[in-house]
């Protein structure tokens, strides 16, 4: 810890050496006579409110010197002079900075021991409209931003109870990330709790430069070759909120519009915010429905190519799909093109301004597709059995595991490819493998409920229950 010194000038020369004044035109500083006393104020411009600034240094420089007379300690003239309720007091020069540069507005009175930070700041950021994704029927149609302080006023408006706690960490040596582990005191398991606690406190970067996904990649386990994902996020204080109230805990990672949920299970990615908006009936057939529908994602371009890539493989009843129509590419490599192009079109239509990516993306797929079959590259089988592909995709509403799936897709049918039958098998296995031997960042495991055994935690991730008292 570095102390504040004992003379003001060499404080105030320090201060603004330090936050860059006169070479940083967006630090602002302002000397004051407040009650004969000299005293300088920083703040950076943008973050300030302007109406609380003018209005208490309106106040402090109508002060007699009869009213200061006898302080010592900036704690006092905070008690007496300072009105604004989120006010602190330190003497750590490097806290002091750290502070400014977060948004708070820093106050140095000659002959005052310590200087008083006012958290008077107001971020600037977008309104809480309906994220991208995650978007229901029925529900509230407001999400996360890419201020913190508002996205826990999102959740405090949800959960009103006094057990509902947010504990700041700093995370990134330069950066000093505003990171809120959110949970409630008397549902969160103290031992999950403590791990994700010692796991945000180990992290040594010196930014998060990608908000939520650099906490991830710094915490979880070093598993590269493995393409599930490892955390849960969503952009929707409802179901923030209710994992919450489940147990679980709620990363915000400021300037970041979208939250981390831990513990993450394999399982928790078949469940969507739609289906708790109709009754339990329709939202358990939409989520088996998705469920059935994303397996079979996985399996059905290696399937039919095994199936179809050696003669007389199929019953009778199911011969008209082993007859493909020729084309110039053969059919594994038809496959394969066609999975990147998909690809292809999605960072295409990503880059697209949004009044011409819709259109772009119908109209490429079309082109491309009809121009491709009449040339002869590729059969009109190939393109149907991957438009199934691309739509189920959509169905999942995580991209991250529709990624994953898409990669092991691709791997299964090249290993399909090079052993046939037995390729296919234990292409299918190792998948498996993979799946039971994923770590996640935290919890029980990644295949729980289903390893360890939880009969009834499972039946509630594959169907959709009545609301009780003790399910949010």
């Amino acid at each position: 810890m570095e102390l504040i010194a004992e003379q003001y000038m060499d404080n105030v020369r320090w201060f603004d050496r330090e936050l860059g004044v006169g070479r940083s035109c967006d630090v602002v500083s302002r000397d004051f006579l407040i009650g004969g006393r000299r005293s300088r104020l920083w703040v950076i411009d943008g973050y300030g409110r302007d109406a609380i600034l003018e209005r208490m240094g309106a106040f402090w420089l109508r002060l007699p010197p009869s009213e200061l007379e006898g302080l010592t300690q900036m704690q006092e003239f905070a008690d007496r002079f300072i009105t604004f309720s989120e006010t602190g007091v330190s003497v750590d020069r490097q806290e002091i900075v750290s502070s400014v540069l977060l948004g708070k507005t820093l106050l140095l009175v000659d002959g005052l021991e310590g200087a008083a930070l006012m958290d008077a700041k107001d971020y600037p950021g977008r309104g809480v409209s309906e994220p991208a994704d995650g978007k229901v029927l029925r529900g509230s149609h407001d999400g996360f931003i890419e201020a913190v302080v508002p996205n826990m006023a999102l959740l405090r408006r949800r959960i009103r109870d006094p057990k509902l706690t947010m504990e700041s960490v700093k995370v990134g040596t330069r950066s000093q990330t505003d990171t809120i582990l959110c949970y409630l005191e008397d549902k969160v398991d103290r031992g999950l709790l403590e791990e994700v606690r010692k796991k945000l406190t180990s992290i040594r970067v010196n930014s998060l430069s990608m908000g939520q996904e650099s906490v991830a990649e710094a915490i979880r386990p070093k598993q590269w070759y493995n393409p599930f994902p490892k955390v849960r996020y969503t952009e929707r204080p409802d179901s923030a909120a209710a994992s919450i109230m489940e147990g679980n805990i709620v990363v915000l990672v400021d300037n970041s519009p979208s939250v981390m949920i831990l513990p993450t299970t394999f399982f928790d990615f078949t469940q969507e915010a739609n289906e708790f908006y109709f009754p339990p009936l329709v939202g358990s057939y939409l989520r088996l429905l998705r469920i059935v529908v994303f397996v079979i994602s996985l399996l059905i371009t290696p399937a039919w190519y095994l199936m179809v890539s050696e003669p007389g493989r199929l019953p009778d009843w199911l011969n008209f799909l082993s007859s493909p129509e020729p084309a110039a590419l053969g059919l594994l490599w038809q496959l394969m093109v066609v999975e990147f192009l998909v690809d292809v079109l999605k960072l295409a239509s990503l880059n697209t301004p949004d009044s011409l990516s819709n259109s772009f993306s119908m109209l490429g797929a079309l082109i491309l597709g009809d121009f491709a079959v009449q040339a002869g590259w590729l059969g009109p089988e190939v393109l149907v059995y991957m438009s199934f592909v691309s739509v189920a995709s959509f169905a999942q509403p995580s991209y991250e595991m529709g990624y994953a799936f898409k990669l092991l897709r691709v791997a299964l049918l090249l290993v399909t490819a090079a052993f046939d039958v037995w390729g296919f098998v234990l292409g299918v296995l190792g998948i498996l493998v993979l799946l039971a031997t994923t770590k996640p960042l935290v919890g029980k495991g990644y295949l729980y409920p289903l390893i360890p055994f939880n009969g009834k935690a499972l039946r509630r991730l594959l169907t959709r229950e009545p609301i009780s008292p003790d399910n949010t």
